[in-house]
């Protein structure tokens, strides 16, 4: 009989036993179950048509990938493909030919370092990452050819302008297949280097694409019917995301320098760049905007594919971080000075044009820090004009028959594809979320702002149980860290599960605050790129320490009994709380966690003059570097094939905490990644997750 069933029986036991065994085994009943709360669909990858009208996208429902479309203006939503089953097979790089009757798309994983596609079936057959079409009135799909990225992962398929052929870059090389299926993908051509970034001119008889020298790299454009590549103003600079104008005579492209050697590891390096636009006809290319030199000026690492783009009036869009915030700004063709776009204390992020190229759609934190809206702006400037505002969030937008569409969500409704109407927005799609979804049992998560020991102001979430009295308490300590969580359910997949499970443990009778500390995104670069986070000093763990001693300071909370809990970065930063400050952290959970900055050797170049400090600095930034400390229990989540951490972090730490004797409890899936690829991996590891807790915290 488990406790659950001990508490229906209260003639058996006295009110008070019953009360107490209550408490310890569940802290509350759920009103829900883990499943129920993991079970919407996540949707991926919207894209549009714009002769017809449709939009697709890809959901990912219980471990099942499948491709879905729906036409303007109703946008009656239907499943073009139907694979079925937990298999670990992801769809990615959706994209429609312009007609908008056929979709195209990757199934499966990356190679990892060995070549190999991930597996987490445990199946005895290889397998391959490939290339589908399916036509969207037949729902058959057919394989173009092999994709087999590696472990950097893959870029965009290309869709001709014709709808005929599609491009990809996979094994180093640009390949091409019709669409048709009728004929194998073959290698476009050979050229040396790592070839990606493939883009067709708009007359669908030139190819653009990046050749990555290592220290430098080229823009090269291949003609069909010419057996010579052409170098676009090459240099020994490194060049990058070239862009057709939208009559085929100029391409754009970023110029960034080449690679130094013999730099220093510890201090920030500003990174220059410049903007070039290339005549084709003349084989010319000139500068047309240069940064500054500063670390502000940097190129931005929040650059998305479309906010460097040809828009109408004869300008170019392009973010730059020049004021110390992720920005959007437009350029001259011709040159000159740079119009700001979006100013104020915010960051843009997904960026897209309008279908006549003359306005800028985005998504930012502009008035509402923590969460995400659409904006609309001139591309040769005025005032930004909010397209979506309140409590809901939006982001991933495109325009398409006159209507924007995008994908969107709220803090008790998961994310789902929208339709923007003048009152607010229609969700599409209805008839995918399943009936049970439990919206009406979650809570709405309050924004908590505290202070670290130094000054800086930290953002997070409270998930507070409906329940009152005192309870135990969890931090949710997010990855990347390039990130930033929010007060509803997230647009990356990885963290729109963690919301769930936050959720989940919040109807647990947990009190759950999550952080969005240094390092993280949308609180302008000096809070993303402090000089002392990570391996230079591991300063965004004074974060987490202020928010275990605001969780303290809450009347539900109990103070001896906070808990740290989160994946690959957030499983760092578990693990440094567990061995700095045990008598703060009582037990935690850590997932792919990084715990010895030192062991990536391959990120400190030989050359480097202070390297050897650099290694010293990156240890002492670790969790291993206080093993000695290490008290509190600890739960270790991994898969072996993981291609972002490796698995000998998690085997090298337990070996550690085995000598310290730390309790210590292990959850390893053989042939799993980092981000799991099937369902059933994400349930088992957040019910272990909670029932350790459960043990640990609930006692």
């Amino acid at each position: 009989m488990d406790n659950r069933s001990r508490c229906a029986l209260p003639y058996i036991f006295s009110i008070l036993v019953v009360w107490t065994a209550c408490l310890s085994a569940a802290q509350t009943a759920p009103s829900f179950s883990l499943e129920q709360v993991m079970s919407s669909p996540f949707p991926t990858n919207l894209v549009v048509a714009q002769q017809t009208g449709r939009i697709a996208w890809l959901f990912a429902s219980k471990g099942e990938h499948n491709v879905w479309v729906a036409d303007a203006p109703n946008f009656e939503a239907h499943a073009v493909t139907h694979y079925t089953g937990d298999d670990g097979l992801p769809l990615a790089a959706l994209k429609l030919t312009p007609d908008g009757r056929t979709a195209v798309y990757a199934r499966g994983t990356e190679a990892n370092g060995a070549g190999e596609i991930a597996d987490p079936t445990s199946g005895v057959e290889k397998r391959t990452q490939q290339v589908w079409a399916v036509d969207v009135d037949k729902g058959e799909p057919r394989l173009l050819g092999d994709m087999g990225c590696d472990e950097e992962g893959c870029e965009d398929i290309q869709v001709s302008p014709n709808g005929e052929f599609a491009v990809w870059s996979a094994k180093k090389q640009i390949w091409i297949a019709p669409v048709s299926g009728k004929e194998k993908a073959k290698a476009l051509t050979f050229a040396r280097g790592k070839n990606q970034q493939p883009k067709w001119s708009p007359d669908g008889k030139k190819i653009a694409f990046v050749s990555d020298r290592g220290d430098h790299s080229f823009v090269v454009i291949y003609e069909f019917g010419r057996n010579q590549l052409l170098y676009v103003s090459p240099s020994a600079d490194r060049d990058d995301a070239p862009r057709w104008s939208p009559d085929g005579s100029q391409i754009a492209f970023i110029r960034l320098v080449g690679k130094k050697m013999k730099q220093p590891l510890i201090p920030l390096t500003p990174l220059p760049w410049s903007i070039w636009v290339y005549d084709v006809a003349k084989d010319s290319g000139r500068e047309i905007w240069k940064s500054g030199l500063a670390l502000d000026d940097s190129l931005p690492q929040l650059t998305a594919d479309g906010s460097f783009q040809f828009a109408a009036k004869n300008r170019i869009i392009f973010s730059s971080e020049q004021d110390g915030w992720n920005h959007l700004y437009s350029v001259a063709t011709t040159g000159g000075p740079a119009i700001l776009l979006t100013p104020g204390k915010f960051e843009t992020e997904d960026v897209t044009l309008t279908t006549d190229r003359t306005f800028v759609i985005y998504s930012s934190n502009q008035d509402d820090i923590d969460r995400r809206h659409l904006w609309k702006v001139s591309v040769d400037g005025g005032t930004p004009a909010a397209v979506t505002r309140g409590e809901t969030m939006e982001w991933a937008p495109a325009e398409i028959a006159g209507r924007v569409v995008c994908l969107g969500s709220t803090a008790t409704m998961p994310a789902m594809p929208y339709s923007i109407t003048s009152p607010g927005r229609d969700m599409i799609a209805k008839n995918a979320l399943p009936a049970d979804f439990p919206s009406t049992k979650l809570v709405t998560p309050k924004q908590a702002i505290f202070k670290a020991e130094d000054g800086w102001e930290i953002h997070g979430q409270l998930f507070e149980p409906k329940e009152g009295g005192r309870r135990p308490a969890l931090i949710f300590i997010h990855g990347g860290s390039i990130r930033q969580m929010m007060l509803g359910f997230h647009y990356m997949d990885y963290y729109h599960n963690a919301y769930a499970m936050n959720q989940y443990l919040a109807s647990r009778g947990y009190v759950v605050l999550s952080v969005n500390y240094r390092t993280g995104i949308m609180y302008g670069r000096h809070f993303r790129d402090p000089a002392d986070g990570g391996p230079r000093g591991g300063a965004e763990y004074k974060d987490i320490v202020a928010a275990g001693h605001y969780l303290q300071t809450l009347p539900n909370v109990d103070p001896k009994k906070i808990g740290l809990w989160g994946g690959s970065y957030g499983g760092y930063l578990t693990a440094m709380g567990l061995a700095h400050n045990s008598e703060l952290f009582a037990a935690g959970a850590d997932l792919h966690g990084v715990h010895d900055w030192s062991a990536f050797l391959e990120e400190f170049p030989k050359d480097a003059p202070d390297r050897e400090a650099a290694l010293k600095l990156a240890f002492q930034s670790s969790p291993n570097a206080a093993i000695a400390t290490w008290k509190s229990p600890v739960l270790l989540i991994h898969g072996d094939d993981d291609r972002n951490v490796e698995f000998s972090q998690t085997v090298d730490l337990l070996q550690r905490l085995r000598a310290q004797q730390v309790h210590v409890e292990e959850l390893i899936y053989p042939d799993e990644i980092h981000d799991f690829l099937m369902w059933k991996s994400w349930i088992k590891a957040y019910r272990a997750t909670e029932e350790f807790f459960g043990r640990q915290l609930a006692k």
